[in-house]
């Protein structure tokens, strides 16, 4: 078996998970690290502790691999929304970020744009199909605007903007900053167009909660002010008492304080079973099953409202079904696990989901198609 194989032969949950957008369960790395570090944190030995601790500077190393970036450049956050908030309340000037965005972008933004007593303007873009292209951000740009933050993959419409062709429409003169939470680890694209790059492992790479991190460029590090430093970030690696000093100058500035215990250990198991597994071996899978799910749908005459193209989309297919409560409640009957949001439903499958899952998908489409004919 190769390095793919294996990362494929670890998904061992039971059939019918197909809400990877939302949650992913542990992996059996991620368990076999967490128990580790539990019996090594239970002996009290400094030997032990400091062992534990190593993971912090492990997961930076892995990060950095995945992402091309300098490892100077990435910290590690409690959340994505903890690491958006470092890059938006240090802000000034106008910042361009669709109304529809996942709240950690929208909340963030509209509160650092508070605190900031009119130094900081929000500028929303509400496109009728909530897709933030180009065009979109294009007929948003002047002079006044100094950042755009936007997320990789939509949480609701499975879109994938362009981040290349993002980068080159507004300019290295503005800030590029990037919310990777439904993309990194299954989607190989070049990270390194983005000033700013947030993450979190608790969904695709299945470490947990508390196991999100940040990318700094040294561009972003010159614009934004770390107003929510705290002790950790500050230069060298000791306590800073009877003395205040300034901020570090590595991306180690937009951090608070330690990192929980586990969670490094989490996220360093993670990722080396992404990195070893390949991101774009993973991404070209997980394309395969879109694609079937895809098929099952349209074959229960089910309206998909996410992108069909390969390059515009990663994990997530949007329907848009005529009955959503109906088809919700015939899903979780039939043990096929998926989100829920309003009139919407979002189906997420992942690299290793297995064909029973995808055939209880085709099952429960089929059987709900049926009861709706029968009782129309």
């Amino acid at each position: 078996m190769n390095a793919f194989d294996d990362y494929q032969g670890s998904f061992d949950l039971a059939p019918g998970y197909l809400d990877w957008a939302a949650f992913g369960p542990l992996s059996p790395s991620v368990r076999a690290r967490s128990a580790a570090d539990v019996d090594l944190l239970a002996d009290g030995r400094a030997s032990s502790i400091a062992r534990v601790g190593e993971s912090v500077a492990q997961s930076q190393r892995l990060i950095a691999e995945l992402i091309g970036a300098d490892v100077a450049d990435v910290t590690l956050q409690p959340s994505s929304t903890h690491a958006l908030m470092h890059a938006l309340f240090g802000l000034s000037g106008t910042v361009i970020a669709g109304v529809g965005e996942f709240p950690s972008v929208s909340l963030t933004l509209h509160r650092a744009a508070t605190a900031s007593r009119g130094d900081l303007v929000p500028r929303w873009l509400a496109p009728a199909d909530g897709r933030i292209t180009t065009d979109a951000v294009a007929d948003a740009l002047d002079e006044d605007v100094t950042a755009l933050v936007v997320s990789h993959v939509d949480f609701r419409t499975g879109y994938r903007v362009d981040l290349a062709g993002l980068r080159a429409l507004i300019g290295p003169h503005r800030l590029l900053i990037v919310d990777a939470v439904q993309s990194f680890g299954v989607v190989d694209d070049d990270y390194a167009a983005a000033d700013v790059v947030v993450g979190h492992a608790y969904k695709w790479m299945r470490a947990g909660r508390g196991t999100a991190f940040a990318r700094f460029a040294p561009r972003a590090r010159e614009r934004i002010v770390p107003l929510l430093s705290g002790r950790t970030g500050t230069p060298g690696n000791r306590l800073p008492v009877d003395e205040l000093p300034a901020a570090a100058a590595s991306a180690q500035a937009f951090t608070v304080s330690t990192p929980d215990t586990f969670a490094p250990g989490r996220l360093a198991a993670g990722l080396r079973d992404v990195r070893d597994a390949g991101v774009a071996t993973i991404e070209s899978r997980l394309a395969d099953n879109v694609d079937r799910v895809l098929e099952i749908v349209d074959r229960a005459g089910i309206a998909v409202v996410s992108s069909r193209d390969r390059a515009r989309r990663a994990g997530i297919v949007s329907l848009a079904p005529e009955d959503p409560a109906g088809l919700s409640a015939a899903l979780a009957d039939a043990g096929v696990a998926v989100t829920t949001r309003g009139a919407a439903i979002r189906i997420a499958p992942h690299a290793g989901t297995d064909a029973d899952t995808l055939q209880l998908l085709d099952e429960a489409l089929t059987a709900f198609g049926n009861e709706t004919f029968i009782s129309a």
